[in-house]
C-alpha cells in the first residue's frame, strides 16, 4: 500500500483541510487518490446514513466517487475522544480490520490518503491509540501543525514521539488556526530548524470555510516523499 497518514498536533489543528489540499494537489498530478478516515467522532444521521463532515470533505476532495462506508468504517456520533464515543456506543475498534479496509481502498487507487482523528496519541480503545493504527498501516506520516500559541511544544513533543517509534516522519504542514498569531514567521522558522522532517507547505487562516485549496503546498516535495515510501 502506498500513501500518506495525516496526523496533527491536536484536535482542530487543520488536519482535514490539509488532507483535502493534499488530495487536490496529488490529483492535479494525475493520480487517483483514495480517501480514508478510519475513525471519526462527531456525526449526524442523514437519509443516507450516519455521516461525518470531515470524511465527506475528504471524499469530495478525492473526486467524490468513493463509497462512504469504505472511507469511514467507524463513524461515531458524539464529538468526543474516539475511545469514549466507541465505549458509549458499544463499538470495538479493530485495528487489523481497519488495515484490511485500507489495503482494499489503496488497491483501487494510486495511493491512499488516510486522516487520523485527534492527535498522534488520541485513544481509540482501552489500550490502543491512533499511533497503533498508523504504525500498523505503515505509511509515511505527515504532521499538521496548528499554528497558534503553544504550537512549538505540541509539534516538538509529537515529533519526539514519532522518532521513538518506527514511524516514518515524512514531513509537516503549517496550518494557521489563530488569525493574527504573534511572531508567526519566527515560529515557522523555529519549526523549520527543529523538526526533523521537511516543511511541505503552509495553509493560511481559513476565512471562507474552504478546504480544498492546494496552492500553498509543494506537490514536488510530496511526490518525492511518496517516491520514497
Amino acid at each position: 500500500m502506498k500513501g500518506l497518514f495525516i496526523t496533527g498536533t491536536d484536535t482542530g489543528c487543520g488536519k482535514t483541510r490539509v488532507a483535502c489540499a493534499l488530495a487536490v494537489a496529488l490529483r492535479q498530478k494525475g493520480l487517483r487518490v483514495a480517501p480514508f478516515k478510519p475513525v471519526a467522532a462527531g456525526a449526524v444521521d442523514t437519509p443516507a446514513g450516519r455521516r461525518n463532515d470531515d470524511a465527506l470533505a475528504l471524499i469530495e476532495a478525492c473526486g467524490g466517487d468513493w463509497p462512504y462506508e469504505l472511507v469511514n468504517p467507524v463513524c461515531l456520533t458524539e464529538p468526543v475522544s474516539p475511545h469514549l464515543a466507541a465505549r458509549e456506543e458499544g463499538v470495538g475498534i479493530d485495528i487489523a480490520d481497519l488495515v484490511q479496509r485500507a489495503n482494499r481502498l489503496g488497491g483501487e487507487a494510486d495511493l491512499l490518503l488516510a486522516e487520523g482523528a485527534g492527535g498522534w496519541l488520541a485513544p481509540i480503545g482501552d489500550y490502543q491509540t491512533m499511533e497503533d493504527l498508523a504504525l500498523a498501516m505503515g505509511l509515511p506520516v505527515v504532521l499538521v501543525v496548528g499554528l497558534r500559541l503553544g504550537c512549538l511544544n505540541h509539534a516538538l513533543l509529537t515529533a519526539a514521539r514519532l522518532q521513538t517509534g518506527s514511524a516514518q516522519f515524512g514531513g509537516w504542514v503549517g496550518s494557521v488556526v489563530e488569525p493574527g498569531m504573534g511572531r508567526l514567521e519566527e515560529n515557522i522558522a523555529t519549526l523549520c530548524e527543529r523538526l526533523p522532517a521537511p516543511m511541505l507547505g503552509l495553509l493560511p487562516y481559513d476565512v471562507g470555510g474552504g478546504r480544498a485549496e492546494s496552492g500553498a503546498l509543494s506537490p514536488e516535495k510530496v511526490m518525492r516523499l511518496l517516491g520514497g515510501s
